[in-house]
């Protein structure tokens, strides 16, 4: 057995002031009440809330605040994560990797920002990776991240055994995030600890899953520290001999026969994705998606593009030349 204890904090976040004292109230806390945790994962956005007007350059005296923290209390540390500003302007939605001694180990940006709810978050395009010498292989990946699998497909093929997944999901698409935090531990045969916040940081509902899909822990809509001991070599045993001895998912994709001409940018593959209207905002009364019932068609009003139009006669089998 290759123990490890990691606790999730799901807590209130203000959107409009700083939540780092508080954030630090609760690491103190948690320690005074469960001194055996190992790591701490905090929501996505925690430190100063949803708003990018509070972006500022990295590193900053916030995240040597949490070094201290890590180093106290000898723990490893994701405070959540944090708009960066970065020098040439752009705004990035980043977390650290704190380590018991204090250094920041490793840095991660999210890849797939809420488009186009956060059209002005530039996205990253660096995995995050790290070793916990003795215990295992960690993953980050932030809230929007999970809903792409090929995120956690990169992490998992390279060994990550436990995905830390902060959320912030304030939306009635939290149903739906949940199901894919389970169906991607029993797809990657890896540990899920899932933490969103509350308030402005989201509904809460944290969960933690095991590579069973089985749920260890499951949050409601209240303040909550939840630390979980995991067992890390239950991960390896089934990557070995499958998942309650079934299906072993990775030595098949590893053994696949086929290719994926659609991540060929230039295969034609994904034709189709190229006939969908623009990553918008939906707009009042949109007929988006359904066109032909659109009373606007007929008086030459359609708000759909030429290609948008084009993908839906492809796709219904109504295209014709000329």
């Amino acid at each position: 057995m290759t123990p490890f204890a990691i606790a999730g904090v799901q807590m209130h976040v203000s959107a409009l002031h700083s939540n780092v004292e508080a954030m630090r109230h609760r690491i103190e806390i948690l320690m005074a009440r469960f001194p055996w945790t190992q790591m701490v994962l905090f929501s996505e956005l925690a430190p100063f809330g949803p708003l990018d007007q509070y972006a500022q350059p990295f590193p900053n005296d916030t995240i040597q605040q949490f070094q201290e923290d890590a180093k106290r209390f000898g723990i490893w540390l994701i405070p959540g994560s944090m708009f960066e500003k970065t020098e040439d302007g752009r705004i990035l939605n980043t977390s650290v990797v704190i380590n018991p001694e204090g250094e920041i180990v490793s840095k991660y940006s999210k890849m797939f920002p809420f488009r186009p709810y956060e059209a002005g978050i530039s996205a990253g395009t660096e995995f995050c990776i790290f070793d916990v010498p003795d215990v295992g292989r960690f993953g980050l990946s932030i809230c929007y991240d999970i809903w792409f699998p090929e995120t956690t497909r990169q992490l998992t093929s390279q060994g990550v055994e436990v995905l830390l997944h902060p959320v912030l999901t304030g939306t009635t698409d939290r149903e739906a995030e949940l199901s894919i935090a389970r169906a991607t531990a029993a797809q990657f045969q890896c540990y899920v600890f899932d933490v969103n916040g509350l308030a402005s940081g989201g509904v809460g509902r944290s969960c933690v899953v095991d590579p069973s899909a089985t749920v260890l822990h499951q949050s409601a809509g209240q303040e909550d520290m939840f630390p979980i001991e995991i067992d890390l070599d239950q991960v390896r045993r089934q990557r070995e001999t499958g998942l309650k001895g079934l299906g072993q998912v990775l030595k098949s994709f590893r053994d696949r026969d086929a290719e994926f001409s659609v991540y060929d940018r230039n295969s034609g593959a994904d034709a189709y994705l190229k006939t969908l209207g623009p990553l918008e905002t939906p707009k009042q009364g949109t007929y988006r998606g359904l066109r032909a019932a659109d009373p606007r068609s007929a008086l030459g009003q359609d708000e759909t593009t030429p290609e948008h139009n084009q993908g839906f006669s492809v796709l219904h089998g109504k295209a014709g030349s000329g």
